[in-house]
């Protein structure tokens, strides 16, 4: 048995796949998958660390849209590349005859030699369209939906916390839902999983399943936490917003989500460094949706969580605090 360290924050984040966990370090990052045969894969690569990153990546209130949208983009990639990891060479048979001409089509393009990228690019082109499709309904419908009070004569603050109790509904209502799937419920486990070894490495502790296992998976600087504050950034900002126009109003919401974005990340890094008053209510709300976006996760995922967060270890322990 190792002596046990002091308790610290430390600056390793991670995400969770499809049947596995991705982890950014200081200097490296890494994913791991629990493949179909049993076995676990690890894929690790080297990133720039604070020391060599560009000035807009450090740069407070400036950084917050670019490491996001960094942080968004190997999401997506680990999670495709995931995805990719559970299908076996029984998966990718299929009959010809069965399929149609447009798939024919699209399997000859792909067993070429550029397939992969294509695929990848194809993936990777769904996902963001995706992902803008559905922020455009978010701040669209909720607007559309408040801005009718205006013919019964509601004051403009009726709107806008109607506009934002809707956001909310809709934010809590579709995390509950997709919660309910049996794959997106696995990946909540997996979530958890993440958390929990994270939490485990904090406290100082042997990272080991047992040690694991009891940590709580429930961590303040989560997507989740980030995804709840930029919501609850929006609807304070709303409050500054014209409801003249219900276009100009979502014109101007949109606009302003880079903002948003970048005073969440400024305040989930507060999160992640401070334990305070202050810290304790902007954490409050991220941790109770973590309730729905965490699942407790089973021993097998916990071996994965640790096969992802051990790479990431910097060497000197120095290097990992705030």
């Amino acid at each position: 048995m190792s002596e046990k360290k002091q308790p610290f924050k430390s600056k390793i984040g991670g995400q969770a796949l499809i049947e596995g966990i991705m982890m950014r370090g200081i200097d490296t990052s890494a994913m791991a998958c629990r493949l179909p045969d049993g076995t676990i894969d690890v894929e690790t690569w080297k990133i720039r660390n604070g020391k060599d990153a560009p000035w807009y990546v450090k740069t407070p209130f400036i950084r917050g849209c670019f490491n996001f949208a960094n942080s968004l983009a190997d999401g997506i990639k680990c999670t495709m590349k995931s995805a990719q990891k559970q299908i076996t060479d029984d998966d990718e048979e299929e009959d010809p005859e069965k399929m149609s001409r447009f798939e024919r089509w699209l399997s000859s393009k792909l067993e070429g030699e550029h397939g992969k990228e294509i695929m990848d690019t194809i993936m990777m082109v769904c996902c963001i369209a995706a992902m803008v499709v559905a922020v455009c309904i978010f701040k669209f419908v909720p607007a559309a939906i408040s801005s009718p009070l205006k013919y019964i004569g509601a004051p403009d603050w009726t709107k806008t916390v109607t506009e934002g109790i809707i956001k909310i509904a809709l934010l809590v209502g579709y995390m509950w839902a997709i919660s309910h799937m049996k794959d997106i419920h696995t990946t909540f486990m997996y979530h958890g999983a993440e958390h929990k070894t994270i939490a485990c490495y904090e406290n100082g502790l042997d990272l080991t399943v047992e040690n694991i296992r009891k940590q709580c998976r429930f961590h303040p600087r989560c997507g989740t936490s980030f995804i709840f504050l930029v919501v609850l950034i929006s609807v304070c900002v709303g409050m500054f917003l014209p409801w003249s126009n219900v276009w100009l109003r979502f014109g101007l919401q949109l606009l302003l989500l880079p903002v948003e974005a970048s005073i969440g990340y400024e305040l989930i890094k507060l999160a992640g460094r401070y334990d305070n008053l202050f810290t304790k209510i902007i954490s409050a709300p991220g941790l109770w949706l973590q309730r729905i976006t965490t699942k407790e996760p089973d021993d097998r995922m916990i071996e994965v969580a640790i096969a992802a967060l051990t790479p990431c270890l910097p060497k000197d322990g120095e290097e990992d605090k705030w």
